[in-house]
């Protein structure tokens, strides 16, 4: 697991930029009605989607948060007074307080489905009725994009993926939410090339080869066979879902 204090300060610059929070910023707005209220941006990191979500929506109360201190500071210089320090498993707001609940690439971060449940239970409680909860899913399978960098990857050990979308559904399920819509988006920028694929390597973005693995290098020099080191392959594409409070 990534030291996201660490990572704040980079994080941006290394996810896409405001090219991908433009575009998932989009996708999660088509999926809210359009209307007063509250919305709960939940692992907000940076606040570069939250201060998109805030703009867009001048008749919401847009609130961040999120686990790191590092990044909540960061959020909290894009919308001053509107992010606070808060664990996803045990959210400090009471029951139905807010009219959305977004959560952008945090399910993925879970160890695992009990994780899950918990923060998919903890949205749906501070939904009021009628609110939407909305998540991205399946983001592991959204990078394997059918390129040449996949087919050197493709033997290298995965976990389960946490976000799956039908495992996601049934946790909203079992919170007593309904589906309610789906969308995707584009993210920008996010191309992964040969070098910056060993970069990522190395550095352990791929959670299950820790630093000394032999695999690493194993995998870093095939990569670097592969022609066009710096052109990056095509952009993910991410899943985002909405879940509706009876």
């Amino acid at each position: 697991m990534l030291d996201y204090d660490k990572e704040a300060g980079v994080y941006d610059a290394t996810r896409g930029g405001e090219p991908r929070a433009e575009a998932a910023a989009g996708a999660v707005l088509g999926l809210i009605p359009d209307r007063p209220g509250r919305l709960l941006d939940l692992a907000c990191g940076t606040g570069i989607v939250t201060r998109r979500l805030a703009a867009a929506r001048p008749a919401l109360r847009v609130t961040g948060a999120d686990r790191a201190p590092g990044m909540a500071r960061m959020a909290a210089a894009r919308l001053p007074g509107a992010v606070v320090l808060a664990d996803s498993r045990r959210l400090p707001f009471p029951d139905a307080t807010f009219d959305a609940v977004t959560t952008v690439w945090l399910l993925h971060l879970a160890p695992g489905p009990a994780e899950v449940r918990a923060i998919v239970a903890e949205c749906a409680r501070v939904l009021r009725p009628g609110g939407v909860y909305v998540t991205t899913v399946d983001k592991a399978a959204a990078h394997d994009v059918g390129s040449d960098i996949d087919a050197v990857l493709a033997d290298r050990p995965r976990r389960p993926a946490p976000d799956a979308a039908a495992d996601v559904t049934a946790h909203a399920r079992d919170s007593g939410l309904s589906p309610a819509g789906q969308a995707a988006f584009v993210g920008r920028g996010q191309g992964r090339s040969p070098r910056s694929t060993i970069a990522d390597l190395r550095r352990g973005w791929f959670t299950l080869l820790r630093a000394g693995d032999p695999r690493i290098e194993e995998l870093s020099g095939r990569l670097a066979a592969l022609p066009d080191q710096d052109r990056p392959r095509p952009d993910p594409r991410f899943g985002v879902l909405a879940f509706s409070k009876p």
